[in-house]
């Protein structure tokens, strides 16, 4: 799934749950979740994922260590 779908989706959990309502659909699917925990949870992993997919890799650095073994 790319960033757009994600952050769309995000959209959608975050306006279900903000409006009391636990059923959500999106591109034409129905998901109901069973209590806002449940909602609340899928909302979390969301924005894992988005953070996750978002975030810039970590660059590696590579050097030289020397000792004289004393």
């Amino acid at each position: 799934m790319d960033l757009e779908r994600m952050q769309a989706l995000l959209t959608a959990l975050q306006e279900a749950r903000f409006a009391g309502l636990r059923s959500v659909s999106y591109d034409g699917k129905t998901v109901t979740y069973g209590s806002d925990a449940e909602l609340a949870t899928a909302i979390r992993d969301l924005e894992g994922r988005i953070a996750t997919a978002s975030a810039n890799p970590r660059r590696r650095r590579w050097g030289t260590v020397a000792t004289k073994g004393l």
